[in-house]
């Protein structure tokens, strides 16, 4: 059996297309773009490389969103690869992918934000445990969500759109520069080595860590006003906009600060404000990061839940989740994930959770978007509202790049790829030893 697709009307109420794209904006916008580049230039030491590495990322992800911004118009329901997967393939396949999302998909997500959050307070101050830092924003996050649905959505505006803000201001500063670092952003001798390199494809485990989020609103449509419309929207909007601040912001890091300053640093936003600003602006602006990584924190703590409610509404062991409260919050899944961010906070590095949970989130968006293919073969009448653009090439060289990288991956981080791996086997098991499913299956 495959889970039902109950008819989607046009809302009156809900999520408006503006939050729906501030959701997908703050769910890239985090951790990654803040931290990642200090993990890439070590191996690849060329502002070409570098561009190129950050454009490839975003041309992988606006591939990613405009097959998902199909599968969402034509199946509008919450979930996510859980329901696409579930529709396309097979219930397990859909339960598996729930199932990362439910336990380390968003969980490892926030808690890298949160630590990073911890990393650049504590550059600030000087004083406060990073960690105190990190698990006190995720609790607090969470109760501002406990609240209900429009306080969640008001919250997520404001937060977002300064963060944006904020990203912007720090682009113009860093191009007005004075002294700027000897980097060269058109191509010399030995980058076209470097971009078909092994570290290439490792640097983009990190890169596509960072445009992660691009598919958040299709996790929430039940939510959103109009779904067949403003998903899509949503998410092509907003990842075709992250993909030019990306590549914009990268250019300024690599612009003001030298390389090896930012070399294997995680807070390698504060390094290019103390070029830019310094060490008193470099501070202010550390502080404006840390309001913009909450933004994140608080995006994820949105859009996690959901998937876990719909998991609880098809399967009766874990019904519990599918529990919600007069406001629409559903409470339970909630507190579930925050106490798995807080053990991820507790007992693992930035570096192993984030290669760890990057493997298991591409290959559920590489069988995602391969269900797209699938499905335009098996069902040809399926109501398409909208469709892909560029098919069959765009799905095509998502999946292309996706595999490049997970092969890499495999090969040069082994352990947490087979961590991830491995949380995908206790779903396949979990599924298997579960009652068949409730009426929502």
């Amino acid at each position: 059996m495959q889970p039902s697709t109950p008819n989607t009307p046009v809302r009156s109420q809900g999520v408006s297309l503006i939050t729906a794209t501030a959701i997908v904006v703050a769910n890239m916008v985090g951790t990654g773009i803040f931290t990642s580049l200090g993990f890439q230039v070590g191996d690849l030491p060329s502002g070409f490389t570098i561009v190129v590495l950050w454009a490839v990322g975003g041309l992988c992800a606006f591939c990613g969103a405009l097959a998902y911004g199909e599968l969402a118009a034509a199946m509008p329901r919450s979930g996510g690869e859980y329901h696409f997967l579930s529709r396309t393939f097979h219930p397990c396949i859909g339960f598996v992918a729930g199932w990362l999302s439910a336990t380390v998909g968003f969980a490892a997500p926030i808690a890298l934000a949160a630590m990073a959050l911890g990393k650049y307070f504590a550059g600030i101050s000087g004083v406060v445990s990073p960690v105190a830092v990190s698990l006190f924003a995720v609790v607090l996050v969470t109760v501002v969500h406990s609240l209900g649905v429009h306080v969640g959505a008001r919250f997520q505006n404001v937060a977002t759109w300064l963060k944006v803000a904020l990203i912007l201001v720090f682009i113009g500063a860093g191009m007005c520069v004075t002294n700027p670092q000897p980097v060269h952003f058109l191509p010399e001798p030995g980058d076209w080595k470097l971009i078909t390199s092994p570290p290439f494809a490792i640097s983009l485990v990190f890169v596509m860590y960072s445009y992660a989020g691009w598919n958040a609103a299709t996790y929430i449509v039940g939510e959103i006003r109009n779904p067949q419309r403003n998903v899509p929207l949503a998410i092509g909007i907003g990842t075709f906009f992250v993909s030019l601040l990306y590549i914009a912001l990268n250019a300024v890091f690599l612009h003001v600060a030298p390389m090896k300053e930012l070399a294997g640093q995680v807070d390698v936003g504060h390094v290019a404000a103390n070029y830019i600003f310094g060490q008193t602006g470099g501070r202010i602006m550390s502080g404006l990061i840390c309001l913009g990584l909450i933004s994140s924190i608080s995006a994820m703590t949105w859009v996690g839940p959901r998937v876990t409610m719909t998991l609880g509404q098809d399967f009766r062991i874990l019904a519990p989740f599918a529990i919600c409260t007069s406001r629409g919050v559903p409470q339970v899944a909630l507190l579930a994930q925050l106490a798995i961010v807080v053990i991820l906070i507790l007992t693992a590095t930035f570096e192993k959770v984030l290669t760890y949970v990057q493997f298991s989130i591409q290959l559920c968006s590489f069988l995602t978007v391969l269900g797209l293919i699938v499905l335009r073969r098996t069902q040809p009448d399926l109501p398409r509202p909208i469709r892909c653009w560029g098919y069959p090439f765009t799905p095509i060289i998502f999946i292309c790049i996706s595999m490049w990288m997970m092969t890499y991956q495999m090969l040069r981080q082994p352990m947490e790829s087979l961590a991830g791996l491995s949380t995908i086997a206790v779903g396949a098991m979990l599924y298997l030893l579960s009652p068949k499913k409730s009426t929502g299956v």
